[in-house]
């Protein structure tokens, strides 16, 4: 992935996972939902609003621990936390590249 591609996707998951929650539980309590107040709240971590029936509103919030967890990959990624992998794939191009590599049966 692209370094500042690469860098928004760490953005949105760090913003999920230690953003706040404010502006979501103040969306409960405006009487008028469709105000021009809700333009300027921040919902980036809200997955789903819906209506029930009889009045009221669900939030659903992305999973921070998933978000966390999505950061510890990437980190491990670019700290070259594959690197047996990547060993391990040097040394059968070497093989290969000698001639001494048998294929498998």
């Amino acid at each position: 992935m692209e370094g500042s591609a690469k860098d928004d996707v760490a953005d949105g998951y760090r913003k999920i996972a230690f953003g706040g929650v404010n502006d979501a539980v103040k969306l409960l309590f405006y009487e008028d939902a469709g105000s021009c107040r809700v333009k300027n709240l921040d919902l980036f971590c809200v997955s789903e609003i819906r209506r029930i029936k009889g009045g009221g509103m669900e939030i659903k919030f992305y999973d921070r621990l998933q978000a966390l967890d999505r950061l510890r990959e990437m980190a491990d990624t670019d700290s070259g936390g594959s690197d047996f992998l990547q060993a391990l794939e040097r040394g059968a191009a070497a093989l290969a590249r000698s001639g001494e590599a048998e294929p498998c049966s």
